[in-house]
């Protein structure tokens, strides 16, 4: 478990992104906290076993009690806090089978996004979409895996949104946060991001030719990588996964 002194360190370093969140989405303060924290828990900056105090997160952000509250009881509802009774509240480990079962249900939004994506883009997401791309390149190169991470999310967030699928978009959010973790711990090595690039660019091209079948390929590809990666990671990482069969 993470120690205290090294867990009051690790909260300190939530106030600017939660600021940023606080900002950047006209967000309510709750929803602020839950994704700070929930970046915080993805990114491994709060490790599984690191417990997570209401009091000192509030202070931390400078916050009430309340919307910490209500931020950590979303985040256990995705599996992403646990409580132990008396004790508090925790970082829960990696479930391999909560993983493969957020893969699963990703897979089948997205490939039934993009299969619809295939029937027409508008020309300013087909537009983003292609420079994401491109910042994804430069991002490899400078080998930076958090600007990589949170432009993968910008892939898939603004295909579902491009054919009118935000709400679907949100679904897929409120189960893969465990599935987030081992997507973040695989970079660089386990899965090479050049993979993953040229995964989004067959995926692209596939929607942009108006061919379904290629642009769903496409992305069970992309998204199996995950379980290709979940055996390796879990024997690298015993300490950060629960004990079920990966």
């Amino acid at each position: 478990m993470v120690s205290m002194e090294a867990q009051a360190a690790s909260f300190e370093t939530l106030r600017e992104p939660f600021a940023l969140a606080l900002g950047a989405r006209s967000a309510s303060v709750a929803d602020a906290v839950y994704r700070t924290v929930r970046s915080a828990i993805v990114r491994m900056e709060l490790l599984p076993g690191a417990r997570l105090t209401e009091q000192e997160l509030a202070d931390a952000l400078s916050t009430s009690r309340q919307p910490v509250r209500e931020a950590l009881l979303r985040l256990r509802d995705v599996d992403l806090v646990e409580a132990r009774g008396t004790r508090g509240s925790f970082v829960a480990r990696i479930s391999p089978t909560a993983v493969r079962s957020a893969q699963f249900v990703r897979e089948a939004i997205e490939t039934a996004i993009v299969r619809r994506a295939s029937a027409g883009l508008p020309e300013h997401s087909q537009a983003l979409l292609k420079e994401i791309l491109r910042d994804q390149e430069r991002a490899a190169a400078r080998g930076d895996s958090g600007r990589f991470f949170a432009l993968d999310e910008d892939f898939h967030r603004t295909l579902a949104a491009a054919v009118g699928c935000g709400p679907a978009w949100k679904t897929i959010e409120d189960v893969k946060g465990q599935m987030d973790r081992v997507r973040y711990l695989s970079l660089p090595d386990a899965t090479p991001v050049e993979r993953l690039i040229a995964q989004h660019r067959d995926i692209l091209e596939g929607v942009l030719a108006g061919d379904p079948d290629r642009a769903a390929h496409g992305m069970h590809q992309h998204l199996g990588e995950i379980i290709i990666s979940l055996p390796t990671l879990a024997a690298r990482h015993p300490a950060l996964f629960t004990s079920d069969e990966p």
